[in-house]
Formats: C-alpha cells, structure tokens, sequence
C-alpha cells in the first residue's frame, strides 16, 4: 500500500509523460509495493490534474474485456480507466499523431446513458434499459510508462486509454441485437482487423454492468449521460502519422479520421 504523497507523485508522473510524449520508468519499479487499490487512486488522481486544468470527466472505458486479454495481464477481471472531454475526437477529424506516444485503435462500442445506473446487482438487462443510445467508436490506445507493464502499471495509467473516437449512427439499444453488431478496421485501405462485438464478454452491456458493480463498491456509481466504451472486440492496430483509417459497422455506418 503506498502514502498519499506516493500515489500523487506518481499521478503527477505519468501526467507529465502525457504532456512530454515521454515515457516514464514502470510505476510499480518505482513503487513495488503498489497494489491494485493504488493503482486505481492514482488514475483517479491523474483524472483530477486533468479537470484542475479545465478538463471534465465524460465517462469511463472498460479494458482487459477478453479472457485471453486477463490471463495475459494476470488478473480475473477488466479494468477501467476515465474518459475526459479533452480526449474526444469526432468522425471526419484528423488528429494530431504527434499527440500521442505510440497510438493503436481499438474497435468498440460506446453506450450513452440515458439513466443512472447504480451497483449492486446490475445485470446486462439493467444496462440496456438505462442506455438511452448505441453509438460505433475507436478507442486510441497510448501507453506513458516503459515496458514490461504489469497490470497496476496499466492501470495507473487510466487504463492506457489515449481518445475516444465516435462516429456512425446512433441506434436504440433494442432496435438491433448489438451483440452481433460486426466490424471492419483499414488503414491506408487495407483491412487490418475485424470482429464482432459478442466477442466482449459475450455481450458488449456486460462490461458496463461489470463496472456499475465494481464503482459500487467504492460508494460511486454511472450517471445519466455518462459515455462507456464497453471493450475492444478486436486486436488494436499500429497508427503512424500519415494513416489514414477507416472502420465499417456495415448497418451502423463508418467511421474516417486521419492521422497527421
């Protein structure tokens, strides 16, 4: 377990490797007494330099959604990191690549709030009940620390999550069977990766009703606008300066950036 003033240098640290687009030694070298709980803090910490300086928090991502994802990392279930005003990007968009360290894309989905929705016990029905709309997104992956990463490594730092990127339709949770809801990722024209979104822990909700239990716990919970990426149901793809890209949700649209 670390002080206070461990978990805010280490907040403070991998905040100033966001800014410097410089990586930092792994926090748990720094700290190898670091545990989960920890972990957690300092995100949230992190989170907080962030809204100091005029951010707001929008939202949270769901990671380590596949059991493959978990045994690699070592831990039983997913993690989940804050998502920030500052870290949207729009369909249509290029995005500076220079912003980031070393950026992958991930396909997701992300859910729209249109209710509160408090642990315990919530279930995938609870969730889609609270969901006002679906929506096809791209999460921008960025890690700030060196490798190897242990699992309170990524975590600390808020759970590698760099940007969120939305696009496509918006559809009411029922008006498809989102856990069938298929997709394609090219880059510069070739098709990179696909998958299908019931590929997330058997149904994308599942992960948004993981993290409702797991907020309550700590006496929090999901709010009503709230934006949740509920996991990647691909394997994330290498993004340089120049790419181009574009990820097909066949019924539910696209989505085209540029990276520059």
């Amino acid at each position: 377990m670390l002080s206070q003033s461990q978990r805010q240098a280490a907040a403070q640290s991998l905040y100033d490797a966001e800014k410097s687009r410089k990586v930092v030694p792994q926090i748990s070298k720094t700290y190898p007494d670091m545990d989960l709980a920890d972990s957690y803090d300092v995100q949230r910490r992190w989170a907080q330099l962030h809204v100091g300086k005029g951010a707001v928090v929008i939202g949270h991502k769901i990671g380590l959604t596949s059991r493959a994802m978990q045994m690699a990392s070592k831990i039983t279930e997913p993690d989940y990191g804050h998502l920030l005003d500052t870290m949207m990007f729009r369909d249509g968009e290029t995005i500076p690549a220079d912003r980031f360290i070393k950026p992958r894309l991930e396909v997701e989905l992300a859910f729209v709030l249109g209710a509160d929705l408090r642990g315990p016990g919530v279930q995938i029905y609870d969730v889609m009940r609270a969901t006002e709309f679906v929506q096809p997104a791209l999460e921008i992956i960025d890690y700030r620390t060196e490798v190897p990463r242990a699992i309170t490594d990524t975590i600390a730092d808020n759970a590698a999550s760099g940007g969120i990127i939305v696009g496509g339709r918006t559809v009411r949770p029922f008006d498809v069977d989102i856990r069938w809801v298929g997709a394609t990722l090219s880059r510069n024209g070739v098709i990179e990766e696909s998958g299908v979104s019931a590929a997330i822990m058997g149904h994308p909700a599942a992960g948004v009703a993981w993290l409702a239990n797991k907020l309550a716990a700590q006496e929090d919970y999901l709010k009503k606008g709230e934006i949740l990426l509920g996991g990647s149901f691909t394997r994330p793809v290498d993004i340089r300066s120049g790419d181009t890209i574009h990820a097909d949700y066949g019924p539910l649209g696209a989505i085209g950036v540029c990276f520059r």
